[in-house]
C-alpha cells in the first residue's frame, strides 16, 4: 500500500515537469489535417432531404422541432440544435455548393472582439477586429455586444477566418471594407456590410509581419481577390460605392448564400474581365439569397467561369438580373424573377456589349425558374445536362418552396429572429474553445483568445510561485503520511 501509493503520488507531481506539460497541450495547426472531412455526405444534407424531414415532422407534437425545419440545407443544419451557441464551430459543417469546403477558423482559438474603433490601420489595437483578421492562426472571430465598425482602410483578411456575428448586431461600414486577397478558407456570417466607400493611398496591415502600401480601392462591400474556398452566409448588404460582393483575378470555390441584398445599383461581379483567362475556371454558388428593394442590375454579372443560381428570390430590379459576356456558362434553376412594372426590362438575362451571334453558343438555362409579372429569360447554348456539369454545386428544389427557402435571408435576428449571445460556456476543447486568454491591449480595449486544440499562451499556465506552492502541500502530505504509516508497521 505504501509503495502504491508513493508511486501514485510521485505520478502527480511529475504532472508539473515542462515536459509532461508540454505534452499535454495540442499545438494549433496550419491549416485543417483532412479538409474533406468536413463536408463528409454532403448530400444528406441537400434541399430535398431537408425538406421531406421538414413534411415528415409537419404532423409531429413537437412545436420546437416543427418551427426549426424550414428546407433549408444551411440553417436546417446547425438553428434546429436549441443549444447550437455552444458549439458554434458546428456551422463550418453546414456549408453547401463550391465553398463548401471553405473551414474558416474551424479547430482555432475564438478570438472576442470587444472594441469598436479602427484607428490605426498598421498598428491596430489588441482587441479590435482589424487585430483579429490579420493574426497567422485560425480564428473563430466573435462579437461580445453590438458594433458599428467604421473602418479607416481596407480590412484585409489572412487565411483561415470566421467571422461569426450571431448573437450580435454587428455593422461593417468605412473605407474600403472587407478584402479577401490572395487568401483561402474564410467564412462571413451574420453581419450588416454597407456605406462602404473607396479608400486608400496608405499603408494597411496583412499579418503580424506585414504591411504594405495600398492604392486607392473600389469601395467594394466584399472583395474577393485570387482568394478560394470562400462562403458568404446570412450578411445584409446595400449601399456601397463599387459592388457589393465582387470575385474577380482567379478566385473559385465560392457560395453566397442567404443574405439579402438592397438598394444598390451594380450588386455583384464575377470575373475580371473578358480576357483574363484564369476566371474561366471559376466556380461560384449563388443560392437562397433575396435580391430586394432598389436594385437595378448584376444580380450577378459573370465573366467567363461556372456559375450556379439556385432558389433564389428576385424581387424586382431596374435593369436586369443575370448579365455576363466572355462566354461564362450560367445554370439557373428553382429562382423565383419578379419583373419590374419597366415593359422595357421585364428580361431577366443580358449579354453584356456583345452581338447576338457571338453569345448564341453560351451555355445559359432557366430549369425550374418561375417567372412573375412577365419577367423571361433567354436561354442560349446547347440543351445537353453534361454542357452544365461543372455549373451544378448543389440539388435544386421547385420554385414553389421559394418563401420557405428564403425565409430568414439576411442577418438573423433583425427581424424576429433570436439568437444566443457569445458565450464561452460549452465551447470547450471537446466542441471548438477552451481557457479564456487575453490577447494584450489596455484598459477595457482587450480582445480575449479561447483556445480550441491550441497550446495556451504563457498567461494561461500557473506561474512559478503557484507550482512551488502545490509542489510543497504535496510533499508536505506524502511526508506526514509515510511517517505515520512507518510508525503503524513499527
Amino acid at each position: 500500500m505504501l509503495k502504491t501509493t508513493c508511486i501514485l503520488v510521485i505520478s502527480v507531481l511529475s504532472s508539473f515537469s515542462p515536459l509532461t506539460t508540454a505534452m499535454l497541450n495540442l499545438s494549433l495547426p496550419g491549416q485543417h489535417p483532412n479538409p474533406d472531412a468536413v463536408v463528409q455526405e454532403f448530400h444528406s444534407r441537400s434541399v430535398n432531404v431537408s425538406l421531406s424531414r421538414r413534411q415528415l415532422q409537419s404532423t409531429s407534437t413537437d412545436q420546437s422541432t416543427t418551427t426549426c425545419l424550414t428546407g433549408n440545407p444551411i440553417d436546417d443544419c446547425w438553428r434546429c440544435d436549441p443549444n447550437w451557441q455552444l458549439n458554434r464551430q458546428r456551422l463550418a459543417d453546414c456549408a453547401i455548393g463550391f465553398g463548401q469546403y471553405a473551414l474558416g477558423g474551424k479547430g482555432g482559438r475564438f478570438y472576442v472582439v470587444s472594441d469598436h474603433s479602427d484607428h490605426d490601420a498598421v498598428n491596430p489595437r489588441p482587441g479590435t477586429l482589424r487585430y483579429a483578421v490579420v493574426q497567422s492562426e485560425p480564428l473563430w472571430i466573435v462579437f461580445s455586444a453590438n458594433m458599428l465598425i467604421r473602418l479607416s482602410q481596407e480590412l484585409i483578411f489572412n487565411s483561415f477566418k470566421t467571422l461569426d456575428g450571431r448573437g450580435a448586431n454587428v455593422h461593417v461600414t468605412g473605407g474600403g471594407c472587407i478584402t479577401l486577397q490572395y487568401i483561402s478558407n474564410v467564412i462571413i456570417h451574420n453581419i450588416h456590410v454597407h456605406n462602404c466607400y473607396s479608400s486608400g493611398n496608405a499603408n494597411v496591415r496583412s499579418s503580424p509581419t506585414h504591411y504594405g502600401y495600398r492604392s486607392k480601392s473600389d469601395g467594394d462591400g466584399i472583395s474577393i481577390f485570387g482568394a478560394k474556398d470562400i462562403w458568404i452566409d446570412h450578411c445584409s448588404l446595400w449601399q456601397c460605392n463599387d459592388g457589393l460582393i465582387d470575385a474577380v483575378m482567379g478566385s473559385t470555390g465560392i457560395t453566397i448564400s442567404n443574405n439579402y441584398f438592397s438598394h444598390h445599383n451594380e450588386v455583384m461581379l464575377l470575373g475580371h474581365s473578358d480576357d483574363y483567362l484564369p476566371d474561366s475556371g471559376m466556380q461560384v454558388t449563388i443560392a437562397f439569397n433575396h435580391f430586394g428593394q432598389k436594385l437595378v442590375q448584376r444580380m450577378p454579372r459573370c465573366r467567363r467561369g461556372y456559375i450556379h443560381v439556385v432558389n433564389n428570390d428576385f424581387t424586382q430590379w431596374e435593369m436586369y438580373a443575370i448579365g455576363g459576356s466572355g462566354n461564362p456558362t450560367i445554370n439557373s434553376q428553382g429562382n423565383r424573377y419578379i419583373a419590374p412594372t419597366d415593359r422595357n426590362a421585364k428580361e431577366v438575362t443580358k449579354r453584356v456589349e456583345t452581338e447576338e451571334e457571338q453569345w448564341t453558343d453560351w451555355n445559359w438555362r432557366s430549369e425550374g425558374d418561375i417567372m412573375v409579372n412577365g419577367a423571361f429569360f433567354v436561354a442560349s447554348g446547347a440543351a445537353i445536362e453534361i454542357k452544365y456539369e461543372k455549373a451544378y454545386s448543389v440539388d435544386p428544389k421547385s420554385a414553389e418552396f421559394i418563401d420557405q427557402l428564403t425565409l430568414n435571408a439576411g442577418v438573423l435576428g433583425s427581424r424576429s429572429n433570436k439568437l444566443g449571445k457569445w458565450t464561452a460556456a460549452g465551447n470547450d476543447s471537446d466542441s471548438g474553445g477552451g481557457t479564456i486568454l487575453d490577447s494584450g491591449g489596455n484598459g477595457d480595449s482587450i480582445g480575449r483568445m479561447v483556445g480550441s486544440g491550441a497550446a495556451p499562451s504563457p498567461l494561461s499556465r500557473p506561474d512559478s510561485t503557484t507550482t512551488i506552492s502545490i509542489l510543497i502541500t504535496l510533499s508536505s502530505s506524502l511526508f506526514l503520511y509515510v511517517t505515520a504509516a512507518a510508525s503503524v508497521l513499527l
